[in-house]
């Protein structure tokens, strides 16, 4: 009878134990590891708060808020707070052209030209030949952020912004470099207008937000609610974390627009990695999927990235998604930078694995969490402590500081109105004791203009909130000795304002 019962309770052991084993939440090890590194980044990095979600396998894992979502209100973040995920919007435009290619709408290849015939770029010849899969794969030509003072925080709609495109001249031969475009995304969401009938903004809440149950996820700032879960965008001043006002990028939407919160993310993750099915539904052809993951133009892996990063091989884009080789696993992801809220998207299809990190300040955290991401749950070896790694330096802390000017007089007249034609019209005025600088088609663009002892050069120093360094303004002067041209500097890494050509026109 001894002998019976302790069988018995052998295999009760054996049967929990199994059980127990079977309802473990999966990677839990690293999951816990994970949150540990997204607190202590939000504190080294200075952030105030952000969410992470993790799917597997079809479910979620990890759906979490960390920290405050306004530093002012001490509100905390949720799984549910909406964050601003700028260019990871991209992927659902390729999407979208994807589910138009399904339905006999158009062809990867077909050129630009039929469905918007009167796009036209710097170069005939790539207006003639532009192809929706160039437009998707950042291969027209043009430098990384080229043109984008046209469109950010402007008043230009999306169909003036596109008609100013001709103006933005390409730095490389067509289809032979990477060079992002936030323009073309805006194009290719305009030929989902053009081909369905519907905006963009209407066909990704019908086609994505609706089915896929993503009830707070919207493509503008206006669709906000009052005293909904929303994320305030930051600024760092004086290592304080100052809560900013949304800039409106309806403009751009295509590219960028997209508002949604993690847990909704990972239905769209999911959906991704079930490469266009979910829940019983077909979205997209699965050849779809592989296409807009394929290599469409390559990126050199740098030398920092060899040293660092002896596991990765291979940068590339394909359609709205970046794409490298890491640790043995084709990766595909996405990064997006609004003002105060950075974001990156993760998916590893061979495991079936996706991650997204959402924060509320301008910040590297999102890089750095990526790679202890991918280090944990690859299980990639000699890996290295990528939130040291990536961690802000004291100097650039400082850049943030406010600058102070000393007023020096000049007798030169540099008022008047300059004009640029791929941008607009920039008037420099005097109000009483100040030299005013206003870039009239961007709210956000307004400063004073203090003189530097130099002739006909000025310091340039924004008095509006917003995410740029102070600058320097030089004027140049024609044969007869009179103002002609304005020329701006800015030194950041997103807008380029030696674009905008500026000359005197009143």
């Amino acid at each position: 009878m001894k002998k019976i019962v302790f069988s018995f309770l052998a295999l009760a052991f054996i049967l929990s134990a199994s059980a127990q084993k079977k309802t473990a939440k999966p990677f839990a090890t690293q999951i816990t590891a994970l949150e540990a590194k997204m607190n202590e980044g939000l504190s080294k990095y200075n952030v105030p708060g952000g969410a992470i979600a993790i799917v597997y396998n079809n479910e979620i894992i990890l759906s979490k808020g960390f920290g405050l979502k306004n530093a002012e209100t001490k509100e905390p973040v949720t799984e549910n707070s909406s964050f601003a995920i700028a260019s990871n919007s991209k992927a659902f435009t390729s999407a979208a052209l994807a589910i138009c290619v399904d339905r006999g709408l158009l062809k990867w290849d077909d050129k630009v030209q039929n469905f918007l015939p009167e796009l036209k770029l710097y170069d005939p010849y790539v207006s003639a030949n532009l192809t929706v899969r160039d437009l998707l794969s950042h291969r027209q030509g043009f430098e990384t952020f080229a043109g984008d003072l046209i469109w950010y925080g402007t008043n230009h709609s999306r169909t003036e912004v596109l008609r100013r495109w001709q103006f933005v001249e390409p730095k490389y031969g067509f289809r032979t470099t990477y060079g992002y475009s936030n323009i073309a995304f805006l194009a290719a969401g305009q030929i989902v207008e053009k081909v369905t009938g519907k905006t963009w903004d209407a066909f990704v809440k019908d086609e994505f937000f609706l089915p896929l149950g993503m009830k707070n996820a919207n493509t503008s700032i206006t669709a906000f609610q009052a005293g909904a879960d929303v994320a305030s965008p930051h600024n760092t001043v004086k290592g304080k974390n100052i809560p900013i006002p949304y800039v409106n990028w309806d403009n751009i939407g295509p590219a960028g627009s997209i508002n949604v919160c993690v847990n909704e993310l990972s239905q769209w993750m999911m959906l991704q990695l079930n490469k266009g099915t979910l829940g019983g539904k077909k979205y997209w052809d699965e050849k779809r999927t592989y296409e807009m993951w394929e290599y469409n133009i390559n990126k050199p892996v740098s030398k920092w990235q060899r040293e660092n990063m002896p596991s990765r091989h291979a940068n590339g884009y394909g359609m709205g998604w970046e794409l490298m080789e890491y640790g043995g696993h084709k990766i595909v992801s996405h990064g997006g930078g609004y003002d105060g809220m950075i974001s990156k998207t993760i998916l590893v299809p061979d495991m079936n694995l996706g991650f997204v990190i959402l924060t509320n300040s301008n910040n590297s955290l999102p890089s750095a969490m990526g790679f202890e991401f991918l280090d944990l749950f690859l299980g990639v070896k000699g890996s290295k402590n990528w939130v040291n790694e990536f961690a802000p330096t004291v100097e650039e802390d400082k850049s943030n500081e406010v600058e102070v000017f000393e007023v020096v007089a000049c007798s030169e007249d540099v008022t008047g109105v300059y004009e640029s034609e791929m941008y607009g019209k920039v008037e420099v005025r005097q109000e009483g004791s100040r030299l005013v600088i206003d870039f009239l088609p961007t709210a956000l663009f307004k400063g004073e203009l203090w003189v530097t002892g130099a002739l006909l050069s000025y310091d340039l120093k924004w008095t509006t909130q917003m995410m740029l360094p102070s600058g320097k303004v030089n004027f140049i002067l024609d044969r007869n000795g009179k103002v002609e041209e304005m020329r701006v500097f800015v030194e950041n890494p997103d807008f380029d304002f030696t674009e905008l050509k500026l000359f005197k026109v009143k």
